[in-house]
């Protein structure tokens, strides 16, 4: 069975540069699955100086990532996706940088979908990176919401009959075309989705655990749900799929056992006091 071949322990990490052979760097572009990467240049600027791409190999396929993050050495918590896609961006100073952003995880083997790679990867380049970079103080994803664009129509369509009004003013506004350009639409729809966002992440559940895909990931590895960043993703992708919002999962390293725990144990869901305050208006 290929899982049981794949055991964690005989995989190798590697990082990535641009200096890799043509062919793994073409598997990284055909591998992507949550930021298309759309060009060779757009693939040179994710593995310039102050970006780093890391990889899990096998001894016995040493040519074929098995799953692969992509991270941005920042000097803040990033909030958007366009700044790190952005091929004009001036690079970091790294000896400056105090956050590490990773921005994208994609697996890349469809018989390993039940096993837990990206938890594992996740740490071992925490742990290279800190040695790396002393200064870097913050881990944190700059994460995707799949499932929030699906589950706010719904909610729309069959509204609560306490708060169909709101919900109808909502709906109009999200029909608007380009609401996101518009600034004093996007005004008024700020604090209501961030807050339907927020109760989602927190509160919609599958069994014990978070309904979302990817905040059910990293929940589960120790994360802390940080904040949720207004129009963090404005491709047409991002749009249709979270209404452009995105997600800072910190991972502190001091509380991931502990937040692991509690949300193994009942699904309880560690949230900084930003996210607290969504919920609470």
């Amino acid at each position: 069975q290929l899982t049981s071949w794949f055991d964690i322990g005989f995989l190798e990490l590697k990082s990535i540069t641009w200096e890799a052979p043509a062919s793994l760097l073409e598997k990284l572009i055909s591998y992507e699955a949550v930021h298309e990467i759309k060009s060779w240049a757009d693939l040179k600027n994710r593995l310039s100086s102050d970006r780093r791409c890391f990889a899990f190999f096998h001894p016995r396929m040493p040519e074929e990532p098995l799953i692969f993050v992509q991270v941005a050495l920042v000097d803040t918590l990033s909030d958007n996706i366009q700044s790190i896609l952005d091929e004009s961006a001036p690079k970091q100073d790294t000896r400056q940088a105090n956050t590490a952003i990773f921005y994208s995880i994609s697996n890349t083997q469809v018989g390993l979908q039940g096993v837990s790679l990206g938890n594992f990867l996740i740490k071992r380049v925490v742990d290279s990176l800190s040695r790396d970079y002393p200064n870097l103080k913050t881990f944190s994803t700059l994460s995707p919401i799949p499932g929030f664009g699906r589950y706010l129509k719904k909610r729309l369509d069959t509204p609560p009959p306490s708060d169909t009004e709101n919900m109808r003013q909502l709906a109009e506004q999200l029909q608007q075309k380009d609401w996101h350009l518009n600034e004093p639409l996007c005004e008024a729809l700020k604090i209501p989705l961030m807050q339907h966002c927020a109760h989602y992440l927190v509160n919609e559940k599958k069994g014990h655990r978070a309904y979302d895909p990817v905040a059910n990931f990293h929940l589960n590895n120790g994360a802390r749900l940080a904040r949720i960043n207004w129009l963090g993703d404005t491709s047409s992708k991002g749009l249709q799929e979270s209404f452009g919002l995105m997600v800072n999962y910190v991972y502190e390293l001091a509380e991931i056992n502990q937040n692991h725990e509690r949300y193994r144990a009942n699904g309880e869901v560690v949230t900084s006091k930003v996210v607290r305050s969504l919920l609470s208006e």
